[in-house]
């Protein structure tokens, strides 16, 4: 540590020992005949000087800070505040090995799952706390709010909570005469992090999977599987819905929810080059279209080209699906030195005469086959460079929807584009983590180019600015290939990733380069993990709490820090298997946060948190509940997703929730609609209205119209079955045909005589009761509800059931369990 001159001698003052002066030390020395060197370090000793070594009389160490193993770690409820609240928000960004501050002697280690890693961290901010300086104010204070020159400038200002919480940290470092303190530990404890939660079952769970994955109920011999093997029988299962076209449909959707390759401005073929495929984009306006009828040849036409445009605009999400399909490792994502096309997008990149052998059906505009394009060839002669006369691909980077996505610039200069690479294979949303700037015209006067001089630029613009000049050749602002007439920019960071540069050898191929450097980095691997959470989830995972006052802070970090270390072990578990995307999706489902039963937990954060008895009970509640905020699945379904279940309870669609409706039931077009709606609007809650009256009209009398062994919803029970007092049989056959509902309809297990049951019972009884007693309702089904299959426009409804059987469908439709997922 740094003591000020007063500082050590005050500290000399307190001792009993009477010393002599420093002139009395250094004769009294030389008369002993000492060295110089001898008398030097003596001085530095006695006075406590020299680095690293505890002087006797002080009992403090000298510059630098003590060895862990003698300063010990004042591990508190003071330093575990300081830590959470202010260390791992702010100091680890910079404070670590291949940090901006990895020069300094403030290390820390940003492992949250290291006991050392802790210890260090502890130990860390006890020197720091310790050294004081001359004014008598504490290193570490003085660090935090920008004084000594602070590379990092004020991170904490004087008069906010992050302050408070350090000051506190130095009182009580001050106040324990360098003894350890007891308190909480290095690490925290996550093993009961689980307690108390309720799962779903296997069955549940397995049903969940395949309406998730593969949009059907499971089979009869997937439950027996379930039923004697449990999890290992998910598994099983899971390995087979992978390998079924529903799910390849699904991870369509989730990645394009990421990367919204589908949404880029213009039509399809608006992703080739008018400058490399002048004469081939347009090849459906020339197509041969003589076997049509000449009358019908411009529909068909148009219908090409509608066609052509969605095969051109899926390609980004094929290439994605091949990968996975045929177990090849994810990170092609990002080194894939091919493309995927199809008989119609090979016609427009102009290589269909090559590929044509290799298409199964050359006329099927969605048979996706991978393919390597020429290298592009400018309208004024000039051929882009490369080793092999070989278009240079690197995977969704290189890709023109991709690049067509997220376009450049005259200003923007390709950042966007690698704030994009940052957020879509890093994980990384650079915006999140840019300062502030404060005046920006000021800076702007000051600086002559602020992006390379100006601290508050720097800290961004030397990360997002060489990756920019990585897609330097794909400089056209449409998003095409073509590097800038004026050369690139020399007033910005050269190309290259985070600190190593790109070599002239390598520019032909510099997108290559990116994503080979980028597999390479784990923050890929943690990355895929989280874009699989969120598709599997519905929402992006939890990001560190920053609201450090907010009285659920504590519990926040913690699952923070409980989902983290999930996300890791699939991270690791998805590098060790060679980058296989399956395994991510057997570890996610196999995790207490997917199997855990969020509506059971939705209703029992209700129940304690209106439980406020006691205050001090309330407030431990309370800190459970933001604990477990984010554990379980409770999401609203997209549009896709509720006409796929739809077919899947019913066995047709309700093929309203289209392009029409799809946007106003919280969908996403991909390009101004980004986000899907997490929370029903007023809007969607009509539409379910609409939705569960429209379906129960349209299935409950058609379903029974067919034979009972056809039947979905009815397979045990007639129309003419009517609940009779004393009639035991009628009415068991009722109460059993509700519980098939609940568990068709809704996936629930209920019993005959649960609560649950009883409420539907209940309904049905008082729809039948009130239209037998009330004379103006005929006893014919609507118009509107017929099964289709009767001569009669309108089925016979004698006693009323049908009307209350669709009363009973409609409400389940209604109910959470089918709605939300």
């Amino acid at each position: 540590m740094v003591l000020s001159r007063t500082s050590r001698f005050s500290a000399l003052g307190k001792t009993s020992l009477k010393l002599p002066s420093k002139g009395g030390l250094i004769f009294w020395m030389k008369s002993l005949h000492a060295s110089r060197f001898i008398v030097l370090c003596f001085c530095a000793w006695y006075l406590g000087l020299m680095p690293y070594v505890k002087s006797p009389i002080t009992g403090l160490h000298s510059v630098g800070a003590a060895p862990p193993s003698e300063l010990g770690c004042f591990s508190g409820k003071a330093f575990y505040d300081s830590w959470i609240k202010v260390g791992e928000r702010v100091c680890v960004k910079c404070h670590v090995p291949k940090g901006d501050a990895g020069a300094s002697n403030f290390l820390l280690s940003d492992d949250r799952n290291s006991v050392q890693s802790g210890s260090m961290n502890c130990e860390a901010f006890t020197r720091m706390a310790l050294e004081i300086e001359e004014d008598g104010r504490s290193r570490l204070l003085i660090k935090a709010t920008g004084g000594l020159d602070h590379g990092g400038g004020v991170v904490v200002h004087t008069e906010s909570t992050e302050f408070r919480i350090l000051q506190e940290f130095v009182r009580s470092v001050s106040g324990t005469q360098n003894q350890p303190a007891e308190g909480r530990p290095y690490v925290d404890d996550l093993s009961n992090y689980f307690d108390g939660v309720e799962m779903l079952s296997d069955q549940r769970l397995l049903r969940r999977i395949t309406l998730s994955l593969a949009a059907r109920l499971p089979s009869d011999q997937e439950r027996q599987e379930v039923a004697s093997k449990g999890l290992d029988g998910i598994g099983t299962v899971l390995d087979s819905v992978m390998k079924e076209e529903a799910f390849y449909r699904r991870l369509k959707e989730g990645f394009n929810d990421i990367f919204l390759t589908l949404g880029y401005n213009g039509n399809g073929e608006d992703a080739l080059s008018y400058n490399h495929f002048e004469h081939t984009r347009h090849w459906y306006q020339t197509h041969d279209l003589n076997h049509v009828p000449e009358q019908d040849r411009q529909k068909a036409r148009y219908k090409i080209a509608d066609q052509y445009r969605e095969a051109l605009r899926g390609e980004p999400m094929d290439l994605l699906c091949y990968i996975v399909r045929n177990e090849r490792p994810f990170c092609e994502i990002l080194t894939a030195d091919y493309t995927m096309v199809s008989p119609y997008t090979a016609r427009g990149y102009g290589i269909f005469e090559d590929l044509k052998d290799q298409f199964k059906n050359p006329d099927d505009p969605f048979e996706f086959i991978p393919a390597k394009l020429k290298a592009l060839k400018h309208r004024d002669g000039q051929l882009q460079p490369t080793s092999n006369g070989v278009y240079p691909h690197a995977g969704l980077l290189s890709m023109f929807q991709y690049l067509r996505r997220y376009p450049t610039t005259e200003t923007n200069r390709n950042r966007l584009r690698a704030r994009m690479y940052y957020q879509h294979f890093l994980g990384i949303d650079i915006m999140s983590v840019a300062p502030r700037v404060g005046d920006a015209a000021a800076i702007d006067a000051k600086y002559s180019i602020p992006t390379m001089q100006a601290a508050e630029c720097v800290v961004c613009h030397r990360i997002i600015d060489p990756v920019a000049g990585l897609f330097q050749d794909y400089y056209n602002e449409e998003g095409h290939y073509g590097p800038r007439k004026d050369g690139w920019f020399v007033d910005i960071f050269s190309p290259g990733r985070e600190g190593v540069p790109l070599l002239d050898s390598d520019r032909w191929r510099s997108l290559q380069w990116l994503g080979e450097n980028t597999v390479k980095d784990p923050r890929f691997a943690i990355a895929m993990t989280e874009h699989v959470y969120y598709i599997m989830m519905g929402r992006k995972v939890i990001l560190p709490p920053s609201d450090i006052e907010s009285p659920g802070f504590e519990g926040k970090r913690l699952a923070f820090l409980a989902q983290r270390e999930w996300i890791q072990k699939a991270a690791t578990r998805f590098m060790e298997s060679n980058f296989s995307l399956k395994v991510v999706f057997h570890e996610l489902i196999v995790s207490p946060f997917y199997r855990a039963d969020g509506l059971s937990l939705l209703g029992r954060s209700y129940e304690l948190a209106n439980d406020a008895q006691f205050s001090d009970r309330s407030i431990v509640r309370n800190a459970r509940l933001a604990e477990l905020d984010d554990i379980g699945l409770v999401r609203l379904l997209s549009p896709e997703q509720i006409e796929r279940k739809i077919v899947a309870v019913f066995g047709k669609p309700w093929g309203r929730l289209d392009e029409s409706y799809a946007i106003l039931y919280g969908g996403i077009d991909s390009q101004e609609v980004t986000e899907r709606l997490s929370v029903p609007s007023g809007a969607i809650g009509a539409l379910q209205r609409i939705l569960a009256n429209d379906v129960a009209c349209k299935n409950v009398a058609a379903d029974f119209a067919r034979p009972a062994s056809e039947r979905r919803l009815f397979p045990r029970i007639e129309i003419d079955v009517v609940p009779k007092a004393g009639d035991q049989i009628s009415e068991q056959k009722i109460r059993e045909t509700i519980v098939h509902l609940h568990q068709h309809i809704l996936g629930r297990e209920d019993a005959n005589d649960s609560a649950e049951v009883e409420d539907t019972y209940t309904l049905y009884t008082e729809i039948l009761r009130e239209a037998a007693g009330a004379s103006r309702v005929e006893p014919r089904e609507s118009y509107f509800c017929k099964s289709g299959q009767d001569p009669d426009p309108r089925d016979p409804d004698p006693h009323y059931t049908l009307r209350s059987w669709r009363a009973v469908v409609t409400y389940l439709l209604r109910q959470r369990e089918f709605l939300y997922e």
